[in-house]
């Protein structure tokens, strides 16, 4: 390859944010290297979208592919900041005009009951090991430790992620019973025509058989879920018309995949016996200036084989990255400039928390996972706006980044050189030859769409 001097980005992370971020500055004449966690560079859309979701999860991990072919972008897989890359050395050794941390947010927010954690896989799970153990249980050569999804799990959420949970022990459970009962289902059937219609279509309930449905607890009214959009300073009849909405939102999903439902209800401790969680011990709330506040003597036990928590996603903890509560210090929410660190920068959730997708979108702050997290479970446009959303923003971050990158000292044909060369014995250690395309091809995992044969009976 031929180099000419200029600049050259390391970025953090592939799916829609790190693949944009690559892709804009590749149009920009800038050089750029990929560094991905896993063997694959799809981040949440694998690993986090429920797999029911198979034409918008190849369709978007096709655009991510093309992304990643441009020019000028080169791909490392299967090295994680703060094991095979070092934070400090990547940002002060390395030589790069600018680092991108786009890795968003995989660790689970912990439930707030102290001492809970301890019984982690002991009647505890949280949402993302849920959701991707879902996604590839089914793979001949998945060796991780598997959930078994219970009936009557206690969910506690609210969020718009958490009815993926409860839609997939809902799948799970109903699945179960039904193979029992000796009548043959599959998951993307279930998802597909709707767990209500699929049971009415052999006159069964699901007290016949012999299930409860899952339950799903909210601290907040079911009019505070943000399944429809409330505008900013909405005045009270507008207030009215979106509370409906969400209410008609969450009955239609309830009438479709039979959970039950509980609001204005918070865990306030954990109910364990022979050492293993068997429930939580919940108090009601009441809506006090905007937020649920606990009813003291109102205390009740609800006890379930399984507590799954779905309370929302924050990045990973990774040592010289100074962190702002949950979230990393950031200087500046156009870029995501860091505090700390004049050519860090983040994309994603790594710097935006959770909010409200409009109002963040309007402030430049939403991209990435944050908008995976932020969707109606049900409906593919939502996923496909926001996406789309999530990709147009991290490219003008992309483009402002590139902006400061115009005001600095080019490196040298020679400090890029030095920076290919590390990279590509970095490639070398995990196997991967610099042909994306069929590293791709060779990692991807078996669909259980092809297993089952499955084709949807509507479009």
């Amino acid at each position: 390859m031929e180099w000419i001097s200029g600049h050259f980005v390391a970025i953090v992370g592939g799916a829609v944010a790190g693949s944009e971020a690559a892709y804009r500055l590749s149009q920009r004449g800038i050089y750029s290297v990929v560094f991905e966690q896993n063997a694959l560079p799809y981040g949440k859309i694998e690993d986090g979208l429920p797999m029911w979701h198979v034409k918008l999860r190849n369709s978007e991990e096709s655009k991510i592919d093309e992304k990643l072919t441009q020019p000028r972008v080169f791909f490392v897989p299967r090295v994680r900041l703060g094991r095979e890359l070092d934070f400090h050395d990547l940002v002060h050794n390395w030589g790069f005009s600018a680092v991108l941390l786009a890795n968003g947010a995989w660790r689970d927010r912990s439930l707030p009951i102290p001492g809970i954690d301890a019984y982690l896989g002991n009647g505890l799970v949280y949402q993302n090991p849920l959701i991707h153990w879902f996604n590839h249980k089914h793979e001949p050569n998945h060796n991780e430790a598997g959930f078994e999804a219970h009936d009557n799990v206690l969910v506690v959420g609210g969020g718009l992620a958490s009815l993926d949970v409860v839609k997939v022990l809902m799948l799970e459970t109903v699945m179960t019973a039904l193979q029992r009962h000796g009548i043959a289902a599959d998951l993307l059937t279930l998802e597909h025509e709707t767990i209500s219609k699929f049971l009415q279509s052999h006159n069964l309930t699901l007290d016949a058989l012999g299930l409860q449905g899952c339950m799903l607890v909210y601290r907040r009214r079911m009019i505070d879920m943000p399944l429809a959009e409330m505008p900013q300073d909405a005045m009270p009849e507008r207030a009215q018309i979106v509370h409906r909405g969400r209410e008609k939102i969450l009955h239609n999903f309830q009438a479709k995949y039979l959970f039950r439902f509980m609001e204005l209800s918070a865990p306030v401790d954990k109910i364990v016996e022979n050492g293993r969680l068997v429930g939580l011990k919940l108090a009601r709330t009441e809506m006090k200036d905007g937020r649920p506040a606990i009813l003291p003597g109102t205390e009740f036990e609800y006890r379930s084989p399984m507590v799954v928590s779905s309370i929302g996603s924050i990045p990973e903890v990774i040592p010289s990255i100074p962190m702002d509560g949950e979230l990393y210090k950031i200087r500046s929410p156009e870029t995501g400039q860091f505090e700390a660190f004049e050519h860090v920068f983040g994309l994603g959730n790594v710097v935006t928390g959770r909010g409200n997708i409009k109002a963040s979108f309007d402030h430049g702050r939403q991209v990435a996972y944050l908008l995976m997290e932020d969707f109606l479970a049900w409906r593919e446009e939502d996923y496909q706006e926001l996406l789309r959303r999530g990709g147009t923003i991290a490219g003008q971050r992309a483009e402002n980044i590139a902006d400061i990158l115009a005001t600095k000292k080019l490196l040298s044909v020679e400090q890029i050189e030095k920076i290919h060369q590390r990279l590509q014995r970095l490639q070398q250690q995990v196997g991967y030859d610099g042909d994306y395309r069929k590293w791709i091809e060779r990692h991807k995992p078996v669909r259980y769409e092809d297993l089952i044969g499955w084709k949807p009976k509507h479009g």
